[in-house]
């Protein structure tokens, strides 16, 4: 099954974005084993190149752990979980905010609209 890859950000970027998804939805939990570089490579319809660069990367940030012979790990501190969890948070909230502030909406305008949103999913209203 191959993937649909934005132009805009690097191809690895983007597939470490959908592992760090998987995490904070709990797809995948700490100390769960990723796929190997082929077997993701195959999965994302990519380069097994592109996938050792996402892979590197997501190591360097400290998301997953490499065991030599053992394959790649999510990590087990939960620190550095729940840090990449408040991240993603906070870049949906900044994209969020942004467009609606390009609309011209102020802050009490998207706050109450938010709010509204909120009542009417839960069936508050």
């Amino acid at each position: 099954m191959t993937e649909e890859f934005l132009a805009s950000k690097p191809i690895y970027m983007q597939i470490a974005e959908r592992v760090y998804q998987q995490i904070v939805r709990g797809e995948l939990k700490a100390g769960d084993k990723l796929p190997s570089v082929r077997e993701m490579a195959i999965q994302s319809g990519v380069n097994p190149n592109t996938i050792q660069r996402t892979y590197g990367e997501m190591e360097r940030v400290g998301i997953v752990e490499t065991k030599r012979g053992q394959g790649t790990f999510v990590t087990e501190n939960q620190e550095i979980l729940t840090q990449l969890k408040v991240r993603m948070q906070i870049e949906i909230i900044q994209l969020f905010v942004k467009s609606m502030k390009d609309l011209g909406f102020s802050n009490t305008e998207i706050l109450a609209g938010l709010e509204e949103f909120l009542r009417r999913e839960n069936g508050d209203y």
